[in-house]
């Protein structure tokens, strides 16, 4: 019988992080202030341990992970690899479906593979307390999770609409130690600001991230995380594409399409960096490889965003970074994949599709709940909000083979369950759940306050 459930031993671990940085056929844009300036490892120092930062800047194709870190994350990776032999049946394609399941991890998705190690270092540097932010609360139970695991306090800011829609999530964190506040709140200046402005302010990202890096940057004793984004976190997540690469080895296949949902930039990246590894080597496998970023139509921001400098933050608190953007001041709906409501996007993801070397998708918030729901009854598991995305594309792909009778292979990165998020479910069943394109005339406002650097 063919291999469906294609798993790695613990030794298979890899032991070492993939750079793309070191295949990109040009040198990153760097971090500047808001003047316009380089920023210095100083003022990154002020929220980020040295070790952190050296990746950050990093040009090496491998980093190595430290053992500390590899001995938790045997407490669930390697994660398996899984062809979706039902979900191929129901659809009637000759092409065949893999996802890299991340769900297995103690916290629900993929985040802990970032989280763990940004813990360790910031352990290591002998700091004492993280902040961070947190949409639909994966990262902010990943990051609660890892400072449980070293010993760190954690306060978490997370977006009041998932506040409020995700109460589980907010509940793992506590579980694991963690201070949760819905963002904004009145604990920091931004917060204070902008519910005088507005008291029934349903928060951002980007918002919540004024507040982690304000904080973090007022204490000595505490630091900033974050969960996707930055090059460092891309890093960290290549882990999972690393795995596949060794999964498809044991069955003799390889992917022609690489799918990832897409918000902040680090699960699509940590499934396709990997493999465009390859085709920056030469492999003839990767040589017609499809590599695309799966994006909400309300935050559209790879397929509509600008790509240009702007603030990572709502604030101006973070550096400028060259990436697709929808203006750091952007507002976006409460839809229910929490997760990719960011204005930005990872510089390193930004670049490659500026370059052409990948794709964008976006789709719509009911075709994502609807094939979310077709897998779970075809495959057994409830995908995340977030994970629906690339559900979507890889159904559409795989329903594109079946028009042109190609059996392509076709994997994707399911980053996580939907154990926390069935109150989601809840509203699409009862009708309740809404389609939403973001309006050009919203986006062009918003990027009309883009910093003029750079």
């Amino acid at each position: 019988m063919e291999a469906t459930r294609i798993l790695l031993d613990a030794t298979d671990i890899p032991t070492h992080w993939y750079n793309v940085v070191a295949d990109l056929p040009t040198p990153p844009a760097p971090p500047l202030g808001a003047d316009g300036k380089l920023v210095t490892p100083e003022q990154m120092g002020a929220i980020f341990p040295g070790a952190i930062l050296e990746q950050e800047m990093s040009a090496a194709r491998w980093i190595p992970i430290p053992e500390e870190v590899r001995e938790i994350y045997r407490l669930w990776r390697p994660s398996p690899l899984v062809r979706a032999v039902r979900l191929e049946q129901a659809l009637g394609t000759p092409a065949r479906i893999f996802f890299k399941y991340e769900g297995v991890s103690p916290a629900g998705s993929h985040k802990p593979n970032s989280a763990v190690p940004q813990a360790f270092y910031n352990r290591q540097a002998g700091i004492k307390r993280l902040t961070t932010e947190t949409g639909a609360g994966q990262w902010g139970s990943s990051i609660s999770f890892a400072g449980q695991m070293f010993g760190l306090e954690v306060r978490v800011y997370m977006v009041k609409v998932s506040y409020d829609q995700k109460p589980y999530r907010r509940l793992m964190m506590q579980t694991w130690g963690a201070e949760v506040h819905p963002s904004p709140s009145p604990l920091t200046e931004t917060g204070r600001r902008l519910l005088a402005e507005n008291p029934d302010n349903e928060g951002s990202l980007g918002i919540a991230i004024s507040e982690a890096v304000e904080e973090a940057a007022g204490r000595a004793d505490t630091n900033y995380t974050l969960g996707s984004v930055l090059n460092h976190v891309v890093l960290h997540q290549s882990i999972i594409g690393l795995e596949a690469k060794k999964q498809f080895d044991k069955v003799g296949l390889y992917p022609d399409i690489v799918i990832g949902p897409c918000g902040g930039g680090s699960s699509f990246g940590g499934i396709a960096f990997p493999f465009l590894a390859d085709r920056a080597a030469g492999d003839a496998r990767a040589q017609n490889l499809r590599c695309i970023a799966v994006e909400p139509t309300s935050c559209p921001t790879l397929t509509k965003g600008q790509y240009a400098y702007d603030f990572g933050d709502a604030s101006g608190y973070t550096p400028l970074m060259k990436m697709y953007t929808l203006g750091h001041d952007f507002m976006p709906p409460g839809i229910h994949a929490g997760g990719l409501r960011y204005h930005g996007d990872s510089p390193l993801v930004s670049q490659l599709l500026h370059a052409g070397l990948i794709e964008a998708s976006a789709v719509q918030q009911l075709a994502t709940f609807e094939a979310g729901v077709q897998f779970a009854r075809a495959e057994g598991i409830i995908p995340a909000p977030e994970s629906c995305h690339a559900i979507r594309q890889a159904i559409d792909e795989a329903l594109q083979c079946k028009a042109t009778g190609e059996a392509k292979t076709i994997l994707f990165n399911l980053t996580g369950h939907g154990h926390f998020d069935m109150s989601s479910y809840e509203r699409y069943f009862s009708g309740k759940l809404e389609n939403y394109d973001y309006p050009a005339d919203a986006v062009a406002a918003s990027l009309a306050h883009l910093p003029k650097v750079g």
